[in-house]
């Protein structure tokens, strides 16, 4: 087994790297303490063709993998998490839906911008009154006509605010015992979105609860098989739990990062705090989890890529490398002491962004569940 990148991941690596030292760790901070969203960052990462890495050519994507994507995910979040989730959700959640089930006519009219990074799309499953249990989708669709009427709504809705975004994928009860998924895009009559939530983290990124009040698109805007929307769904969460693992890592890493920086320079009794072994044994713990939770993803992704059944091992590197972010974020917290509860220094903001990542795209509970299932329980 090879574990080494090929030469263009690992150019793809190294410039994300680059991107994330030198354009986003100095002003997201100041973007986070305002919960603004990072609009010219975003533009730059366009720039670079990461909303396009998974997609072919043809659709204006660059051709790569997901794998390619995952990637990215990582290096950003080393940095911050705001700016990763943007383009985690942009991708598998908002673009992915459509290239892998949308028509050709959809694909024409919105796959371009999407992977251009030109515009957002965004994946609306998520309930007020349900999050694990996605099959109790109270929205509801019906036809009249040729178009459909959709009632309802969505909460935690990444990318569903911003300026750039084109259009939110909804999963709407269409008939008994029926889900389909079915395509808005902003600005349609009776589809409202509400304010931005005040979140303990992910303070850049943009996330709405989102109403349709007898909202009407053209039938044509269904995406995929009418009463599958609930399976193509859950495919697609399958895929992207292997990038929030990969964002975990991301996060893992960063808490790693920032923590040996700190005891190297930090005195205390006369020595820097990387000279006591308590110190060592927590940071050496951190790097344990995080080189774990790598192999994890990577072999996730592996199977993916192969066209083998991938299931169980995406939810293995989501509950692995979730748990590596919140250990590290705790333990990088504990390390910086008083500093580390202080905004100014980024282990407070990886201490704040960890924890939604053993809640979102499938809580740590339910990837236990799904992992029990595949080796056989009921």
């Amino acid at each position: 087994m090879d574990l080494e990148l090929s030469e263009e991941h690992a150019a793809l690596r190294v410039a994300v790297e680059d991107f994330a030292q030198k354009e986003v760790a100095p002003v997201i901070g100041d973007l986070y303490d305002r919960g603004e969203f990072p609009y010219h960052l975003v533009r730059k990462m366009a720039a670079m063709g990461l909303f396009g890495l998974p997609f072919p050519e043809e659709h204006g994507g660059m051709g790569g993998d997901y794998f390619a994507l995952c990637l990215a995910l990582e290096e950003l979040a080393r940095v911050d998490s705001s700016v990763a989730i943007t383009l985690e959700a942009g991708v598998s959640l908002g673009a992915m839906p459509i290239y892998r089930f949308g028509s050709d006519e959809q694909k024409a009219t919105w796959l371009p911008s999407l992977a251009a990074g030109e515009r957002l799309g965004a994946f609306g499953l998520t309930e007020p009154g349900g999050g694990s249990d996605a099959g109790a989708t109270r929205t509801t669709a019906r036809l009249d006509g040729d178009e459909w009427v959709i009632n309802g709504s969505k909460a935690f809705i990444t990318n569903s605010g911003t300026d750039i975004t084109s259009f939110v994928t909804v999963t709407a009860v269409t008939g008994e015992k029926e889900i389909s998924a079915i395509l808005v895009p902003s600005g349609t009559p009776g589809f409202t979105v509400g304010p931005k939530y005040s979140k303990v983290g992910w303070s850049s990124s943009d996330t709405h609860e989102l109403f349709f009040d007898d909202v009407r698109v053209p039938a044509a805007n269904l995406v995929g098989d009418r009463g599958r929307g609930y399976a193509q769904f859950l495919s697609i969460l399958d895929e992207g739990r292997i990038a929030i693992a990969a964002l975990s890592v991301g996060l893992a890493q960063g808490c790693v990062d920032e923590s040996l920086r700190y005891a190297r320079d930090r005195q205390a009794f006369g020595h820097p705090i990387g000279h006591y072994q308590a110190i060592q044994f927590k940071i050496a713990d951190m790097e344990v989890r995080t080189h774990t939770a790598r192999l994890a993803y990577y072999a996730a992704a592996a199977k993916m890529l192969a066209g083998k059944p991938f299931k169980k091992e995406a939810s293995i590197a989501k509950l692995v490398s979730s748990n590596a972010a919140m250990d590290n974020a705790r333990d990088a917290t504990q390390i910086f002491g008083g500093y580390g509860f202080m905004n100014e220094y980024a282990v407070g903001r990886f201490y704040r962004d960890a924890k939604i990542l053993e809640i979102g795209e499938g809580t740590s509970e339910v990837q236990r569940m799904l992992i029990a299932r595949h080796l056989g329980l009921a």
